[in-house]
């Protein structure tokens, strides 16, 4: 079993034990849907890197969910569903910042002047550390200063 996962569930049931409604109803959300990403296509067990792609994918459903909620004026379910952001944020490694992000990125850019191939590398030495969306747009603005 990954560390995370473990992670996860010992999480889980420190949550159940203190009764603690919310975070224990968002952990379980989490854990069953690393469960049916490990039952997809042929069954296997996910690494440490899978459950964190995982735990992003989930951050971004509730994020994108909150500002569309937001937008059509109900803000409490915003407030829910950030608050579920908030607890799954705890499972991903610290995000880089704008230096550490544009020094990454010029670096990987220098070995791969295309989009494609810098983005794959990017996201290797990134490993969650950093958004898609954000990782992209940094892709480009440094692939931009090349043309």
């Amino acid at each position: 079993m990954s560390e995370l996962k473990d992670r996860i569930r010992k999480e889980m049931t420190a949550a159940m034990k203190a009764r603690d409604k919310e975070r224990t109803n968002t952990l379980r959300m989490l854990v069953s849907e690393i469960g049916n990403e490990e039952t997809k296509g042929s069954k296997h067990e996910l690494t440490d890197q899978d459950v964190l792609a995982v735990v992003a994918r989930e951050i971004k459903k509730r994020k994108e969910s909150a500002e569309i909620y937001e937008q059509n004026g109900r803000p409490e379910l915003a407030e829910n569903e950030l608050a579920e952001a908030k607890v799954i944020s705890e499972f991903q490694p610290t995000q880089l910042s704008d230096d550490e992000l544009a020094s990454l990125v010029a670096e990987v850019v220098k070995d791969n002047p295309s989009m494609g191939p810098a983005m794959k590398a990017a996201k290797e030495k990134a490993a969650g550390r950093v958004d898609g969306k954000r990782l992209s747009e940094a892709v480009r603005a440094e692939l931009a200063k090349l043309a």
